[in-house]
């Protein structure tokens, strides 16, 4: 009685050892996902930081103004705007200088000012240069201010960002697969001589792969379930650590992540049972050793 009890023991430590070796190679790719996630969302919030800033003509009418502000409340490439008339612009700067700027120069230097951002898929110097030119054309527009090597900058170094990080994903993508593939293949070799004796005794061989198929995506689910847990105490403690992370990070935004985890766990433990099952079935038994 004491020698299957070992046994069983022995199989539950191995089980154990191959689902956290699993758990560990997920975290890792939950962790790259969740790089390329913030990304985006950093991007997205740069972006649409970005768009140009329309000065009016001291003649600029409260209708005209009130006019260009309807067009971008309907318009759907703006994200936010700001208006400040030369008054407002001119106390602002007065607070900022400490000066009475009137007093000094006689006369009000500034002109009213449209400040406007756009959204992230408008933040390009193409449909920047599309946007802007009918506002070039109305009278009331003294001058618009596209700042187009600061978009072209921008976006240069996202993509050089978008496809580094596209490139480790696809490198940890096809290491964790033979990472997570010879921990499977581990676990069947220790099996290696049970498998041979049901293949002699008459087992077909998806009778004899149906269990341990089953046995190594349920593994893998464990495991996907582990990883995911190590990397939401990994977003809590870094967001202890920068509070920015929360909003890089938001919750809702972990979903795919999570099921990716779940989904590539029982997936590429599944098929590596596949594979190493095939393979000592195909075996001699002189070849087992």
């Amino acid at each position: 009685m004491e020698k299957p009890k070992k046994q069983s023991l022995k199989n539950i430590g191995k089980n154990l050892t191959s689902t956290i070796s699993v758990a560990l190679v997920l975290l890792i790719l939950g962790i790259v996902g969740s790089m390329a996630v913030a990304t985006r969302n950093v991007t997205n919030s740069i972006k649409e930081n970005l768009g140009f800033n329309l000065i009016l003509t001291e003649e600029a009418t409260e209708v005209q103004i009130n006019t260009i502000k309807q067009r971008f409340n309907s318009a759907p490439y703006i994200s936010s705007y700001d208006f400040m008339s030369a008054e407002e612009i001119l106390r602002q700067e007065e607070i900022h200088l400490g000066a009475d700027i009137v007093e000094m120069l006689g006369v009000n230097p500034y002109q009213p000012e449209f400040n406007i951002k756009v959204k992230a898929d408008y933040a390009n110097t193409d449909s920047l240069t599309k946007i802007v030119a009918p506002f070039e054309q109305m009278a009331e527009v003294a001058e618009v201010t596209v700042h187009a090597q600061m978009v072209d900058d921008i976006n240069s170094n996202i993509n050089t960002i978008t496809i580094v990080l596209l490139a480790v994903a696809v490198a940890l993508l096809l290491i964790s697969f033979v990472l997570i593939n010879n921990t499977v293949r581990l676990t069947i070799y220790s099996r290696r001589f049970i498998l041979h004796t049901m293949r002699l005794v008459g087992a077909t061989g998806s009778f004899i792969r149906r269990p341990i198929v089953i046995s190594n995506v349920i593994n893998g689910l464990i495991a996907g379930v582990l990883g995911i847990l190590l990397l939401v105490g990994l977003r809590y403690y870094a967001a202890t650590l920068e509070a920015g992370v929360k909003l890089a990070l938001p919750w809702n935004d972990f979903t795919f992540i999570f099921i990716g985890m779940l989904i590539g766990g029982m997936i590429i433990c599944g098929l590596a049972s596949i594979f190493a099952t095939n393979k000592y079935l195909r075996r001699k038994y002189d070849d087992m050793f």
